[in-house]
């Protein structure tokens, strides 16, 4: 039996991580006859108890899980910590005496509460006191609706509101005009800018030994080389060889040995990892904390279609570099020394490598109806992807860890 789900980041103003939403399924299959809330929430409830722990998934954020009248009832949400979920309300749920008393009795519990695609009604006055969140559908309510929400809620100012659905950066900018606190939707993962940034000498070096090791034959003279003339890159990589995460008990004494005991494919890794680490040091952690999610997704994806694994590996890493530099993926293309295939997916979307990423940002936004029909179209096998996700969350989990201990 399996045990799937999604997250989707939750950001404050500053653009920084605040949390997560877990968005969970029985499998993919099984998303198609659709499963109403109090079934979804209850799988939720015994995976998060008998199949992974929560801090697979959240690390040391909260994680917003919704919560149908019913599950609201049966004391569901007592069933995990109060400091790492948010009491997410659905918007399907009238506001009633039953789930105002719910309200109450989870606030008196210390648990934190939100209101989920909200629409304002004076009833909902009652539940204020009770209330940490309000989430907004930025699409579908017009400002005019915005004020008057915020006037609502004047006399509450614990109360925090969340902007959903925000896909660009305008609707960010206006969100954060009307005061919003927390962004949902994908708008980071987009340039905000329209502007050239040089890459620094460093990151060229690193540049070139991406391309040194996508080389089907790897040439470990000339990466040994370009190593030896970086110091503080030879540091970060006998400091990496010799990690923990490796549980190897050979101690690294020179550069050759310290990249013949990685092997080109965990080379491969280490690289790429040190090249958006660099680039994205002025940006959100969740940004990097992605790109390594996609990097290691878009790695089992490969290994279980039978193509190359290191090449998908770093098309994954990389297909959030406009992004990290705040320019047309088409330029940053330009300045990288990458293999035709790779520039082909990133630009053109075109090939298989393409293929990963369309299916790596369907699981972003759990949208399962078209993940799984792309790998009904690939031929994966339907019941090892999802368990490739949770390996990919997991692993960058660590390896941010690792980077932060660097």
């Amino acid at each position: 039996m399996y045990f799937y789900a999604a997250r989707q980041p939750i950001l404050d103003r500053n653009k920084e991580l605040y949390a997560y939403e877990l968005l969970f399924r029985d499998s993919l299959d099984n998303v198609f006859p659709d499963i109403d809330g109090d079934e979804a929430t209850s799988k939720m409830i015994e995976g998060s108890q008998f199949s992974f722990s929560l801090e697979d998934f959240l690390g040391e954020k909260p994680g917003f899980i919704n919560f149908t009248l019913d599950t609201l009832q049966k004391k569901y949400p007592r069933m995990l910590p109060k400091e790492q979920i948010v009491v997410e309300v659905l918007e399907t749920i009238q506001p009633g005496k039953r789930l105002l008393a719910e309200c109450q009795d989870l606030k008196s519990k210390g648990y934190v509460l939100a209101l989920d695609d909200y629409e304002h009604q004076s009833v909902w006055r009652h539940f204020y006191p009770f209330i940490d969140i309000i989430k907004i559908d930025v699409l579908t309510t017009s400002i005019d609706t915005i004020h008057q929400i915020k006037q609502a809620i004047a006399d509450f100012p614990h109360i925090k509101l969340l902007a959903e659905k925000v896909e660009t950066n305008q609707q960010f900018e206006t969100a954060m005009e009307l005061g919003f606190d927390y962004f949902q939707g994908f708008f980071f993962s987009k340039p905000e800018m329209m502007q050239t940034k040089a890459l620094s000498p460093a990151q060229m070096t690193l540049a070139e030994l991406l391309y040194e090791t996508s080389k089907s034959e790897m040439d470990l003279t000339t990466i040994t080389a370009v190593f030896q003339r970086d110091i503080s890159l030879s540091y970060k990589l006998l400091r990496y060889s010799n990690s923990a995460i490796f549980k190897r008990r050979t101690e690294i004494a020179t550069i050759k040995q310290a990249l013949v005991v990685l092997g080109q494919a965990e080379l491969k890794r280490f690289l790429s990892l040190l090249f958006t680490a660099q680039i994205s040091s002025d940006k959100p952690a969740e940004l990097m904390r992605l790109s390594m999610t996609r990097a290691k997704f878009a790695e089992g994806l490969a290994t279980l279609h039978g193509t190359e694994s290191s090449k998908a590996y770093l098309t994954g890493m990389m297909s959030l570099m406009d992004a990290l530099l705040d320019e047309p993926i088409e330029s940053v293309m330009q300045k990288l020394p990458l293999a035709k295939d790779i520039k082909e997916a990133l630009v053109e979307g075109s090939g298989v490598l393409a293929d990963y990423i369309k299916l790596m940002q369907w699981y972003e936004h759990a949208d399962w109806q078209q993940a799984s029909a792309l790998i009904e179209q690939l031929r994966l096998p339907a019941n090892k992807v999802p368990d490739a996700y949770h390996e990919a969350i997991n692993w960058a989990n660590e390896q941010m860890k690792v980077m932060g201990d660097s």
